[in-house]
């Protein structure tokens, strides 16, 4: 599908080509810092599984990532998360910015995020548009 005539670049076909817009809607220092929280405590929860065998942990850690990282995007960002509509690319996003960060080496990715439009709006405009 295609984003013509809504001033829209095409939709990403690959997490190389959306990795930008998923900066793009991680622009805000806040909302990357409780995506962190989030980040660790689904880290920590998979070593919990590990460590216990219990898949509860799991869950746990499911629903301390996203509700952390859904926090920062309706309470900083005031966007809608990319896992709405790319999960599996979003979930890789999420682990690449992490380690990114804690490697020192993120900023020229919010860099090159700035100013793109949002993946939400991108995909919900190629599933209006006609068929290319």
């Amino acid at each position: 599908m295609s984003n013509q005539g809504r001033n829209l670049p095409p939709v990403p076909t690959s997490f190389a080509e959306f990795w930008p817009y998923y900066m793009a809607a991680h622009q805000d220092r806040r909302c990357r810092a409780v995506h962190y929280v989030g980040t660790s405590g689904a880290l920590a929860a998979i070593l919990a599984t590990a460590v216990t065998l219990n898949p509860l942990w799991l869950l746990a850690g499911t629903v301390w990532g996203y509700g952390f990282a859904w926090i920062g995007h309706f309470g900083f960002e005031k966007n809608r998360p990319a896992s709405w509509v790319r999960w599996w690319w979003s979930l890789l996003g999420d682990w690449k910015m992490y380690f990114l960060w804690l490697s020192g080496r993120l900023r020229p990715h919010i860099e090159r995020g700035r100013d793109l439009p949002n993946i939400n709006d991108m995909i919900e405009a190629s599933r209006r548009s006609p068929a290319a």
